[in-house]
């Protein structure tokens, strides 16, 4: 055994036993409880960054950890392959993106090798591969006969110049990022997937999954977004009032509030918008200038409320006002009816536009205690600044909102207009006042109901998922379009569509729709000229169902095979928390969809989720721009892999966040270096088979009930806590009390050989290459992972003396070590007799009491 810590060596002798031996190949033919242990796979960008690090090795931890305790694991790697940034680096390198990928690939997958990963790589799989995206062309075609998929037009953010669709993330301050020219919306074909279809179940399932952080369990559920409402029809002043046509219609989950709607608003793309512009070449100039805008919803919920006055009114369905039409950028053409009905004084957004544009505010609700509150029927307006006996308006900025006539107590503005959106009474709502929420909702519902002008109205937040994307880098969509025929699905054996991988890219457009090679074709149904759809898919949908492809990664006639059935679900996922609602969401509907095809027969694809942190230096997120980012190749080539994952591991609970520290990554080397020396100085002494039985001294006892509590803490750690740092943390406090064990008899060495061979067993998970090769120092023809996990020895941790706290009046004042047999009045006697309990018995005082917690402590009571 070498001296020093060859870690290079090690290391890489560990990694070829592992690949000669087929070590971590995954079989279903067995009788052990089977774990799959899942981490999201990479973008193959080109290089290792601290996240993947850490990512991956949490899941090759907890890997490694069910593998020791006799489970059948699988622990599969792939490529998340497709997408616009291998398109953007082909057209920076010249490169076709195939080229690209596939080179990047190839120089991570030798990086993740070096990190010493126990992966089957035979279960490796690249979405990019003609044998991947196969099966999800098949599943595409399958859901589009079933009406699962449809096509319809949606809005894009459009590069006028380039003449192409830009993703959200290439529209700069409104321009595109490459011609620089201003960005316009259009409306295109695009097929959607009808997750809404989906979208009780995804909420309701939700309660299934005990193994998820609660945290994501409510993102997804808000992201669902399931509400009670209310459907309203506004009748469109000069329209026919026979004309159901000639309703404006919205969707609101405050019917409560509607007796305080002053104005509507529609978005830009609404018909009433189109309808208004058409003789008003302001408005038409607004809307255009509002379709330059990104179609994020993000976007749009945080940019600046704009808007403008159509002109049109429409009628209160229940008081017959006539309110204004106005177009507003923060109403979403996709969402709901693409129309909102104003309550400024219950709805921030609305709110903050009726403010900007000096529209009335009409308080329609108060809190439940506040119910017999004085008001004029309109209360605020900023239009006005003293009250107005004929329009009863008030200014807001000088007056208060609600005065109580009985208590004369004041709700100001602040007050207000921090609760604006909470549930009351009706007020200044004709017959629906004093009523509350539920009741005033029903009785709006009915009333409306009544007049044909709305009805109760289930609806979810979640909209369906648009999956065709106008770039090159991406899954063929498989229809084919005939003008005799339609739409007509590639049936399957025509699949795959194979993407073109021998293109030029040019920054304008896609290639393949230039390419007449790839779209003409002819109609599988008629055999008459056609062209395929050039559109591509989603990357998402790739990634919605790679979990399942590993269970069957070599199956030629199926999407999944039976196998699936017995890997999935995934026992544990692990990745990042911002795949927590799209991802995740995505993936757990591909599960539902791969069960009602008959593929699968589990409701959701992963038991348990482990959301780690993000890798932090100098406080922020590691990242290019900032300069901040650390090279994990750096860190291998100059420490080694076991130090990164020992590091990682070490510095911060697995869901935190970690701080980068050089002296952090230091000191895991350090302590690697302390453990290798420690093995070296005890196997130079000669061979000597680890402590079973015998007498032994107090100190060798310590040292073994030290150990023993260790294997049972650890495998608590790993296992259900997964709280890795505290899992290093105890053996590092057993290697140091094992070097304060100096003797060399038999005896001794036995006892520290046991400590050294757990300590090998504990760590193997985390530092895998470094145990390997000391275990074999220590225990030589055997390998550390065919030894399983260890076993706490219960007699070991058995204890024959108990450790006092002792105080004088409730201070502490010492400890004392007694046989664990020790009566009563002997622990007194002996307590009391201490030199430290002594010297504050001053000589006119007497011992009162001595009060003995058992097993704990001793309080001496003088006076």
């Amino acid at each position: 055994m070498q001296q020093q810590y060859p870690f290079k060596d090690i290391e890489q002798q560990a990694q070829n036993d592992w690949d000669t031996h087929q070590t971590f190949a995954a079989s279903e033919t067995s009788d052990k409880p089977k774990y799959y242990c899942l981490s999201m796979f990479p973008y193959p960008s080109g290089r290792l960054h601290m996240g993947h690090v850490r990512n991956y090795t949490i899941g090759d931890v907890l890997s490694r950890f069910h593998k020791m305790k006799g489970f059948n694991v699988m622990q599969p790697m792939g490529w998340d392959a497709f997408g616009l940034p291998a398109e953007n680096a082909a057209i920076k390198n010249e490169t076709a993106p195939a080229a690209w990928t596939y080179s990047n690939i190839e120089h991570m997958k030798t990086q993740l090798k070096q990190l010493g990963l126990g992966v089957d790589w035979n279960r490796e799989i690249a979405t990019c591969k003609p044998e991947y995206y196969k099966w999800e062309q098949w599943l595409f075609t399958e859901l589009f006969k079933k009406g699962l998929i449809y096509k319809k037009t949606s809005t894009v953010n459009w590069d006028p110049i380039d003449g192409t669709v830009l993703a959200n993330e290439q529209v700069i301050d409104g321009r595109g990022w490459r011609s620089g020219a201003l960005v316009e919306k259009r409306d295109i074909p695009q097929y959607f997937m009808k997750i809404t279809a989906y979208a009780e179940e995804l909420l309701n399932d939700l309660d299934k999954l005990d193994g998820w952080p609660e945290q994501v369990k409510t993102m997804q559920r808000n992201w669902i977004g399931k509400s009670y409402g209310c459907e309203v029809e506004f009748p469109i002043v000069g329209q026919p009032n026979n004309q159901k046509s000639g309703n404006l219609k919205v969707y609101t989950t405050r019917p409560d509030t509607l007796m305080g709607a002053t104005y509507v608003a529609v978005a830009v793309e609404h018909a009433l918008a189109t309808l208004a512009a058409q003789n008003n070449p302001e408005l038409a100039d607004f809307i255009a200038e509002c379709k330059r805008g990104s179609v994020a919803e993000a976007d749009v919920a945080t940019a600046e409320k704009k808007g403008m006055d159509t002109g049109l009114f429409v009628t209160h369905p229940l008081n017959g006002e006539q309110l204004p039409v106005w177009v507003a950028n923060y109403v979403l053409a996709s969402y709901g009816e693409g129309a909102v009905m104003a309550v400024p004084a219950h709805d921030e957004r609305d709110f903050e536009f009726a403010n900007k544009y000096s529209l009335p505010i009409k308080p329609a609700i108060i809190p439940e205690n506040w119910k017999d509150a004085k008001i004029d029927p309109y209360l605020i307006s900023t239009s006005s600044s003293k009250y107005n006996e004929k329009t009863k308006e008030i200014d807001h900025k000088t007056s208060p909102v609600l005065t109580n006539t009985d208590n004369k107590q004041t709700i100001g503005w602040d007050f207000w207009s921090e609760n604006l959106a909470q549930h009351g009474l009706c007020y200044n709502s004709g017959k629906y006042d004093g009523l509350d929420f539920e009741s005033a909702s029903n009785a709006i519902a009915n009333d409306l109901n009544a007049k044909n002008l709305g009805k109760k109205r289930t609806q979810f937040r979640l909209r369906d998922w648009g999956v065709s994307r106008q770039r090159y880098w991406g899954c063929p969509i498989p229809i084919v379009h005939c003008t005799k025929c339609g739409e007509v699905p590639v049936p399957l054996e025509q699949l795959p569509v194979v993407l073109p991988e021998d293109v030029k890219m040019d920054g304008v457009g896609s290639p393949i729709k230039k390419d007449p090679s790839f779209y003409e074709t002819v109609c599988p149904t008629c055999g008459g000229a056609a062209t395929r759809e050039t559109d591509t898919l989603d990357t998402f949908f790739e990634s919605s169902w790679y979990f399942a492809r590993y269970a069957s990664f070599d199956s030629n006639h199926a999407m999944v095979d039976e196998r699936a059935n017995y890997w999935l679900p995934v026992d544990q996922y692990v990745g990042g928390i911002e795949h927590a609602i799209l991802h995740l969401l995505y993936a757990r509907f591909f599960n539902k969809l791969m069960r009602d095809v008959g593929l699968i027969k589990n409701d959701e694809p992963f038991t348990n989720l482990l959301t780690q942190g993000m890798v932090l230096k100098d406080g922020s997120k590691m990242s290019k721009s900032k300069g901040n980012t650390v090279d994990p190749q750096a860190l291998i080539d100059t420490y080694g892999a076991d130090t990164a994952r020992l590091f990682m591991m070490f510095a911060a609970p697995p869901e935190q966040s970690l701080e980068w520290a050089d002296s952090g990554v230091e000191g895991a080397n350090r302590f690697l270096r302390r453990l290798w020396k420690a093995v070296y100085d005890h196997v130079n002494l000669g061979a000597i088979a680890a402590y079973t039985e015998g007498e032994l001294n107090a100190e060798l006892k310590a040292i073994r009930l030290q150990l023993h509590l260790t294997i049972e803490k650890v495998a608590d750690d790993y296992g259900r806590r997964h709280s890795f740092n505290t899992a290093i943390s105890s053996v590092m406090e057993l290697m140091n009390a094992l070097a304060k064990i100096e003797g060399t008899d038999d005896t001794t060495r036995s006892v520290r050989q046991e400590v050294l061979q757990n300590v090998a067993l504990l760590l193997s998970p985390i530092v895998p290459h470094i145990c390997q090769a000391i275990w074999a120092e220590l225990k030589p023809n055997s390998h550390i992972l065919d030894a399983g996990w260890p076993v706490a020895d219960k007699a070991a941790m058995v204890q024959d003396s108990l450790e006092y706290m002792i105080q004088v009046n409730g201070k502490l004042r010492g400890s004392i070590t007694v046989a664990k047999t020790e009566p009563k009045d002997a622990l007194e006697k002996l307590a009391v007799a201490q030199p430290f309990v002594q010297k504050f018995i001053e000589a006119n005082m007497t011992i009162r009491k001595v009060i003995v917690v058992p097993n704990k402590l001793i309080n001496i009571v003088v006076g």
